[in-house]
């Protein structure tokens, strides 16, 4: 709730949410303006490596998906989880795939 109070999507400058469960983790751009998921990424479908390496995979995709929406830049929003691990292999990923943060 204090991470998403302080960010919010816009149409140019979507929000990138990040949600990790014990095996999995999950990725979204939001226009919070319109209320709106303008794409989703999970790694339910990569069923090898570990589970660092499907982050980053992941990071990639969406980074995919939004180049293909054509958007370059983003707000991240952490989901109140720390940044190191998992979250930080996806955002490394985004960030190979072209997105600003």
């Amino acid at each position: 709730m204090r991470v998403r109070a302080k960010i919010s999507g816009t149409n140019q400058r979507p929000r990138l949410s990040v949600f990790k469960s014990h095996q999995h983790i999950y990725a979204q751009l939001i226009n919070d303006a319109d209320a709106k998921t303008l794409a989703s990424v999970s790694d339910l479908d990569i069923k090898k490596g570990k589970k660092s390496e499907r982050a980053g995979e992941v990071g990639e995709l969406i980074a995919k998906k939004a180049k293909a929406l054509k958007i370059k830049k983003v707000v991240f929003d952490r989901g109140g989880f720390q940044y190191h691990g998992r979250i930080k292999q996806l955002v490394e990923g985004a960030r190979k795939g072209g997105l600003i943060f």
